[in-house]
């Protein structure tokens, strides 16, 4: 038995299995980190009261942006003390591997909003099977799976250029793509309103999908626009799957901007259209109405080209200032969605200089009233002096879209939550217990059944994690227990960083990352690897 596991018994619980089936009273009893035993009158050396508990699979968290924080903070209490066992990172199309030399610093320096950028951190791996074992390694307290990033590929086979690839970039991004699914990662995600992932025609992606198809793997796409162009993007993403056959989880699947207000009905009708001819699909969304990113996604496209140095060089130029400023306040730039910018809904969650902390909290129409200036000029300034790093919330969401899409039957979960900045958005530490406090105690939106089935047995579906997401004798004992009744999430925008109450029990493998509520510092965590057989522990 490894350490820290123990042979327990849960007694009395209430067991929501995952698979959207009726509660029932059980107890589980776990051994050797799997599910030994479901009956009654069960016992062993280890007994938790599990009266008036519900006992449910551990979490999956689709869309997940723990990409370092594994590897700095692996106890992860953000995750853990909402429930969460496992998650898929390597999301948007950008993440740091596979890489080499030249484009590591630039990815680093784009994805500081992100993730941060630590000083001394040891970047010991180029490839996917390197970033792998890295979390092998560290041991962090969840399980990870890992998508190869297309805009990564991208980088490494023709840098940030604004132009179709060559054959030759062609078949090198195939080359990195089709061994990081051989590394073990579980599809490709793709971030086409991100540089240099956004350059990509469909053409492009349905080659790079059709890889992806050929090792079983899924494609999981930031699509081009959740404004404008929201379900022109959407259907581009439904072309793909049709003509590579590759299987498409769509990612924080949203309809935003006011373009969209109650507009989800015509997302969901394109979705009920591509199951019905056959198209594998499923999607993910998060129970919040305003969205997060980087201040500098918001740039046009053009504006981007060359990379994040490139960028900085153009924004110091008054005639290219002056072209942004058009994009943003009178075209719409395809950044921001297709929308003209809003500087009363961007607020400022995080920044990278301690110099600029004035403006945590803050729209950027604040702080363009309060100094007398124009939106779209405070909006490069705060660019410039943070050097791209400056992390934002959006306030574009729509609550009866929230709702509409997340009781549709390929729905699941996923938080898209940043870990850095001073207030970053709630969601990286509350979405899970808020799918089961506000939308299924509280507002009756989803059943608690069919609310742990979209955090659980569905994702693991989706992943291939066979013998996981299920409460089943001989799975794997990924577990949360939780009071039905008290279960919320406390995390606000003013208070980021507030732990889930009414999580009680936390299992990963069979070792107990939560007890009595409290975390205990066990680190039984693992990349979860793709193989011939799924996606297996190694």
């Amino acid at each position: 038995m490894a350490d820290g596991e123990r042979d327990e018994v849960f007694k009395g619980a209430t067991v929501v299995d995952g698979t959207g089936a009726p509660r029932r009273r059980a107890d589980v009893r776990i051994a050797g980190g799997l599910i030994a035993e479901i009956g009654s009158g069960l016992g062993g050396p280890s007994v938790v009261d599990a009266d008036g508990l519900v006992l449910a699979p551990g979490f999956i968290d689709m869309h997940a942006h723990s990409d370092l924080a594994l590897l700095l903070e692996p106890e992860h209490p953000a995750k853990v003390t909402q429930g969460v066992t496992c998650e898929v990172l390597g999301q948007d199309g950008l993440s740091y591997a596979p890489v080499d030399d030249t484009t590591l610093p630039a990815l680093r320096r784009q994805l500081a909003g992100w993730n941060g950028d630590p000083a001394g951190f040891d970047w010991d791996w180029r490839g996917v099977a390197g970033y792998l074992d890295r979390l092998d390694r560290t041991g962090p307290a969840v399980n990870a799976c890992y998508l190869v990033p297309h805009g990564t590929l991208r980088m490494l086979a023709m840098g940030w250029a604004d132009r179709a690839p060559s054959p030759a970039e062609l078949d090198r991004m195939r080359q990195h793509l089709a061994q990081g699914l051989l590394d073990g990662a579980v599809g490709m995600s793709s971030g086409l309103s991100y540089t240099p992932g956004m350059y990509a025609d469909t053409a492009e992606l349905v080659d790079l999908c059709t890889v992806v198809a050929a090792y079983g793997g899924f494609h999981a796409p930031h699509q081009r626009s959740y404004g404008e162009g929201a379900l022109a993007g959407y259907a581009e993403m439904v072309e793909i799957a049709r003509r590579s056959g590759c299987g498409l989880h769509l990612t924080h699947a949203t309809m935003n901007f006011g373009v969209n207000r109650g507009r989800a009905g015509e997302l969901l009708a394109l979705v009920d259209a591509a199951l019905a001819e056959g198209v594998d699909l499923t999607l993910d969304s998060y129970p919040y109405l305003p969205g997060s990113t980087t201040l500098a996604a918001l740039l046009p496209s053009w504006a981007g080209e060359g990379g994040p140095a490139a960028t900085l060089a153009r924004l110091a130029d008054p005639a290219v200032r002056e072209r942004i400023r058009y994009a943003m306040e009178e075209q719409g730039s395809d950044g921001c969605h297709g929308v003209v910018a809003d500087w009363a809904t961007v607020q400022v969650s995080g920044v990278g200089s301690a110099e600029l902390a004035g403006a945590i909290g803050r729209t950027v129409a604040e702080l363009a009233a309060e100094q007398g200036r124009g939106g779209t000029e405070v909006f490069l300034d705060l660019l410039v002096r943070d050097e791209l790093a400056t992390t934002i919330l959006q306030h574009v969401g729509h609550e009866e879209n929230v709702r509409a899409i997340m009781r549709h039957p390929a729905h699941t979960a996923g938080s898209d939550g940043l870990l850095v900045g001073a207030r970053p958005h709630p969601r990286a530490w509350g979405t899970f217990p808020r799918y089961l406090g506000r939308y299924s105690r509280e507002s009756g939106v989803l059943t608690l059944e069919e609310a742990v089935a979209r955090m659980t047995g569905r994702p693991a579906a989706r992943l291939g994690l066979h013998g996981r997401g299920r409460i089943a004798p001989g799975h794997h004992a990924d577990l949360v227990l939780f009071d039905p009744d008290l279960v919320r999430d406390a995390a606000t925008f003013e208070h980021p960083r507030l732990p889930a109450e009414g999580i009680a029990y936390v299992y990963v493998n069979g070792t107990a990352v939560v007890r009595q509520g409290r975390t205990t510092g066990a680190r039984p965590g693992r990349a979860l690897r793709r193989t011939d057989r799924g996606v297996m522990a190694l």
